[in-house]
């Protein structure tokens, strides 16, 4: 491309980046203005009508229908419009976090927010790491680490950046917690985890996106590429990993989950085999989304159909 043209092309991109961002902060401005359960309601209506107009909605349908191939159409459209719904949810939760997250370690019965591995949570605080905690696109993830900030265990995570940079930046600013940081993957992220886990710290990763240098392997059954990192990170320092979720119930609940060690498959030497980690990953993250298949991201192109079918053209 000229590179007058190309310089042209950035600058409307920057400036319809810019619009964007500023008219959905000015929305969820206007949605902090109500009660965290009414928010959440709207955002969650207004992305079932939305979210189906979008070209991203036929992609959910195709990957429902991937992994699901026994499940008929009505099924696959309900759950692509819940599954809208839930993201819509995604969205207003990042505005009412610090409404939503009301659990007391000393009162664990009561508020909208329950714990199940809290004797994982205490024992791993009490001792030195490193630790890997990992994590798919479920639920409302973003109050996983305050949860265990609230039991005084610390990590940083590392996140990718929405494309938006207005978006991400102030993601990036919001997001950060009395449980630690997030570090968004780019150049000298890695660098950065591996600091923290060679001085016993904690880290965690989302798994489940799509990685074109990764791994090769399966999801439901279909070939993906994997990221390699955690299961090298484990190797190199020898971390325990630890599966965490979290899964939304019904009446505005939510519910965190620490899950007991995984152990990560090992080759004839006794080292962490790259390969079949990232496939045990993968098997941990179905488990999940068949038990809750409207709180995943299925507009995501985890399997690479739109590259598939774009390389085709």
């Amino acid at each position: 491309m000229n590179p007058r043209l190309l310089k042209l092309a950035l600058r409307a991109k920057r400036a319809t980046d810019f619009v964007t961002a500023k008219t959905l902060f000015g929305l969820l401005r206007l949605l902090r203005l109500l009660p965290a359960d009414a928010g959440l309601a709207i955002a969650d209506r207004a992305a079932r009508l939305l979210g189906p107009l979008s070209w991203r909605h036929k992609l959910a349908r195709e990957n429902l229908a991937r992994a699901f191939p026994e499940k008929d159409a009505a099924w696959i459209e309900a759950t692509a419009l819940a599954n809208w719904g839930q993201m819509g949810r995604i969205a207003a939760e990042f505005v009412y976090l610090d409404d939503l997250f009301d659990f007391d370690p000393d009162r664990p019965g009561e508020g909208r927010i329950e714990v199940t591995g809290v004797k994982t949570f205490i024992e791993l605080r009490e001792r030195k790491g490193p630790f890997i905690f990992f994590t798919g696109h479920l639920g409302c993830f973003e109050l996983l680490p305050i949860g265990a900030a609230a039991y005084g265990l610390q990590f940083t995570a590392l996140f990718r950046q929405p494309n938006n940079i207005y978006v991400a930046k102030r993601v990036q600013a919001a997001r950060r917690t009395a449980g630690g940081h997030l570090i968004p993957s780019k150049a000298g992220a890695v660098w950065s985890l591996a600091g923290i886990l060679k001085g016993g710290g904690s880290v965690g990763v989302l798994v489940d996106q799509k990685f074109r240098k990764g791994v090769r392997t399966t999801f439901f059954g279909h070939s993906v590429k994997t990221n390699p990192l955690l299961p090298k990170l484990a190797r190199q320092y020898d971390a325990e990993v630890y599966p965490a979720r979290c899964i939304r119930l019904p009446n505005g609940r939510y519910r965190l989950e620490l899950q007991p060690r995984l152990d990560l498959p090992r080759d004839a030497a006794g080292q962490i085999d790259v390969e079949a980690s990232c496939q045990a990953l993968n098997d941990v993250v179905e488990g999940w989304v068949r038990e809750h298949p409207d709180q995943w991201m299925w507009f995501h192109d985890r399997w690479q159909v739109m590259r598939k079918r774009k390389k085709k053209q």
